[in-house]
């Protein structure tokens, strides 16, 4: 049996599957070592200042562990010729030598609380930047990256990167410390015998190479079950969040969200158990081969102070030095390893921030039109969502006149609200294209567009901000305005929920936080459409934000829309036959395929999908 072959766990019988192929090589850990200034350029940007303190600390305290050993060294030379000589008296050389030292121990804890309180500021400025750079870059990404499993996986490792890689940094600074510290040590011990400087790399390097093993082994497995362990996040919130908590007491769902957390959490225990029980045996066999090593040369420098080659002081001072200088090369040896595989996580930051979005803005945009004169025209338009077989969308063309009010009306899946994206070029065209006033929607600035769109999706968030905040979410850079909010409320029928609350517009909704009220499914509507208000936008999209509104609140909100969208370009999503009639014109979305367009009258003489669907609803009523 090979050497390697009793670390390697996939030449030995296990449970578990490797989940993500070998190991990252040699020469994958030196490349990812390239990350490390790419971070460090980032810290440097993150506070100048505070980077520049932190080193020059601890470039200062490099020199103490020298410093106090020799010291030491004059002391206890000191002591023996005091000892040794019985008239001598003076003893202030002796008192001189322990304030040094004492006055060098102060510094060195200075030097020491000063690098601890920068790191750890550093740190917290740090994490906040990279977590601000992740939430900013992930809004610029396309709609579709969030609608893939794997870019969840790269999302969640990037995210671990934020608070982590602080560590990285102080790793890599106290890497620079230690070596010019070693530096420092290793002249005294040259001088005495080479030798022992090898003999010291010698016995360390198995233990170099185990923990550069086990570490990569560790990288592995961590980085193989990001789906699992994002898994395991959603089942707690699942099993333990506000929101599902109605479901799971209803349903009985407790036991089994706990027992599939168990099952998949005791998987990864046992596969990560596996690992560090190796790790911990091999971990203890190659520290006794270094502990064995540094005896030796203790031994050669004790027998040497025998023979009266050295004097006790520079027994103390030899042996204190191959002690520390042991302990150093063991952390830089180890450090090292442990470096390579931080980089190696850093990658997964980078990684994302390098992922660029498809749906951009064109370097020399066309002015938008203010206003909006002949509206949008959809030409043969076909989509198809990522890693699906099937169109969503399929050779749609249809005019959308500026001014005009027109309804979507379908089965659910048919494609209704992934024609509203389209629109809002949050997705842009597989086949086709959308016009506005004649000319490619993706000839325009983005941010223009969307500026000029109001929309209120069937899937609104609810945010656990104050009342204030949940409406100004529909123009944030409007967040001061409270006339324009309290108007936007009124639009919307919200500002009677509003008064009603304790705290009315500063009122925290939701149960997330403290004080906070929650509200039923109609009140959180009637909050969502006021952001749609908050803009002076030109097309103002409702899609089926009503859902939870009975019948009567339904026609007001819609009726109360109408009125205030006069002039202006409406797109209304509804099931209720009795809003969509509102609209001027009506288009029947099946299969996402355009099916029938007109107005009601004109869809009820057809006697077709469209008028089969409405006398089903009406049914209901009769």
């Amino acid at each position: 049996m090979s050497f390697w072959s009793l670390f390697d766990r996939r030449k030995r019988p296990s449970t578990f599957r490797p989940k993500d192929g070998p190991p990252p090589t040699l020469k994958e850990r030196f490349t990812a070592l390239q990350n490390i200034p790419r971070m460090f350029h980032m810290i440097w940007e993150t506070s100048r200042w505070m980077s520049i303190a932190n080193i020059s600390l601890r470039v200062l305290q490099a020199a103490i562990p020298l410093v106090t050993l020799y010291i030491g060294k004059l002391i206890i030379d000191e002591v023996i010729r005091l000892i040794q000589n019985a008239d001598a008296t003076d003893t202030d050389y002796l008192v001189q030598l322990v304030l040094l030292e004492l006055g060098v121990a102060i510094i060195s804890d200075l030097l020491g609380r000063g690098i601890a309180l920068l790191d750890s500021l550093l740190g917290d400025l740090f994490s906040n930047r990279t977590s601000v750079m992740l939430i900013r870059h992930a809004a610029s990404l396309d709609l579709n990256h969030f609608e893939d499993a794997q870019f969840y996986d790269k999302l969640e490792r990037a995210r671990k990167q934020t608070s982590g890689r602080m560590l990285l940094m102080s790793q890599s600074l106290r890497q620079v410390q230690d070596s010019i510290t070693l530096g420092f040590l290793a002249v005294g011990i040259l001088t005495f015998n080479p030798w022992l400087i090898l003999l010291l790399i010698l016995s360390l390097l198995p233990a170099f190479i185990g923990e550069s093993h086990f570490n990569t082994r560790s990288y592995s497995l961590i980085r193989g079950w990001t789906p699992e362990r994002r898994e395991l996040d959603y089942l707690r919130f699942t099993g333990a969040g506000d929101e599902p908590a109605k479901e799971v007491k209803i349903f009985g769902l407790a036991p089994f969200l706990g027992d599939r957390y168990a099952d998949l959490a005791d998987s990864y225990y046992r596969a990560n158990r596996d690992l560090a029980i190796r790790r911990a045996g091999w971990g203890t066999i190659f520290s006794a081969i270094g502990s064995a090593g540094y005896y030796v040369a203790y031994l050669v420098i004790a027998l040497r102070t025998v023979s009266g080659d050295l004097t006790v002081g520079d027994l103390t001072f030899l042996a204190g030095s191959f002690a520390k200088m042991r302990g150093l090369l063991q952390g830089l040896l180890n450090r090292f390893s442990s470096l390579a595989d931080g980089a190696l996580y850093l990658q997964d930051l980078f990684d994302f921030l390098q992922m660029t979005p498809s749906v951009v803005s064109p370097d020399q945009p066309r002015p938008f039109p203010k206003p909006i004169r002949e509206g949008f025209r959809f030409e043969n338009v076909s989509f198809k969502y990522i890693n699906s077989n099937d169109f969503a969308l399929r050779s749609l063309s249809f005019d959308l006149p500026a001014g005009e009010k027109i309804a979507l009306v379908g089965e659910n899946g048919a494609g209704k609200t992934t024609l509203v994206k389209l629109l809002a070029r949050l997705y842009d065209p597989t086949e086709g294209r959308i016009l506005l006033d004649g000319h490619d929607i993706r000839e325009y600035d983005i941010a223009e567009l969307r500026q000029e769109i109001g929309v209120i999706f069937q899937d609104f968030i609810r945010y656990h901000f104050t009342a204030r905040e949940n409406i100004a979410v529909g123009q944030i850079d409007h967040l001061e305005e409270q006339a324009l909010i309290e108007d936007a409320a009124r639009r919307s029928l919200a500002d009677k929920v509003i008064a009603g609350l304790p705290a009315q517009y500063e009122q925290i909704l939701g149960k997330r936080f403290e004080k906070g009220v929650n509200l039923s499914g109609g009140e959180w509507q009637k909050v969502a459409l006021a952001r749609a208000y908050m803009r002076n936008a030109q097309l103002l999209i409702l899609d089926e934000p009503t859902a939870a509104l009975d019948a009567r609140a339904e026609h007001q909100v819609f009726q109360r829309f109408t009125e205030l969208t006069a002039g202006k370009t409406a797109v209304l999503i509804s099931h209720r036959f009795s809003t969509v009639r509102m609209a001027t014109r009506i288009l029947v979305i099946e299969n996402g395929r355009l099916l029938e367009m007109g107005s009601h009258d004109e869809l009820l003489a057809e006697d077709g999908r469209y008028a089969e669907l409405f006398n089903l609803q009406a049914e209901g009523y009769r």
